[in-house]
């Protein structure tokens, strides 16, 4: 981590919203920072009380960026969704292939949530990381 990073609210948070996200240096950090805070985003998009970003993984050239969120209902019943966002592409290096790769990335699970977390095989793929054994594949779903 950056040890000159600072701590500041982006302007995208809720009022009220006492969400931190790192500024500084790392594009994988704040890739991961910016899942992270966006939890409160995610449980309000689901309905739910309250979200944990469990799992977020930056995409790398052999992998896909992925983001697992824990989201907690009113009853305690709770629902963990794992997400899969696109790999970083070969062609194109640094923290510009990394933005690229992951602009939207968090908007796109918030949309997937706020529209009741629809399930279709065109986009739920067999995940053995996942505890559900599924994730949604993102990209496939904004494109349907």
């Amino acid at each position: 981590m950056d040890t000159a990073a600072a701590l500041t609210a982006l302007p995208d948070d809720a009022p009220g919203t006492p969400a931190l996200h790192l500024v500084g240096t790392d594009p994988e950090q704040l890739f991961v920072t910016r899942l992270r805070s966006s939890a409160n985003h995610f449980a309000a998009a689901a309905g739910a009380t309250s979200a944990v970003v469990r799992e977020a993984v930056p995409p790398a050239r052999h992998r896909r960026s992925r983001c697992r969120v824990v989201l907690r209902w009113e009853d305690g019943a709770e629902s963990d969704v794992t997400f899969l966002g696109p790999a970083r592409h070969a062609t194109v290096a640094g923290p510009a292939a990394l933005a690229a790769t992951t602009s939207g990335f968090d908007v796109a699970i918030q949309q997937w949530l706020t529209e009741g977390r629809p399930e279709s095989p065109l986009w739920l793929v067999p995940d053995e990381d996942s505890p559900a054994g599924t994730a949604v594949d993102v990209a496939a779903w904004l494109s349907t």
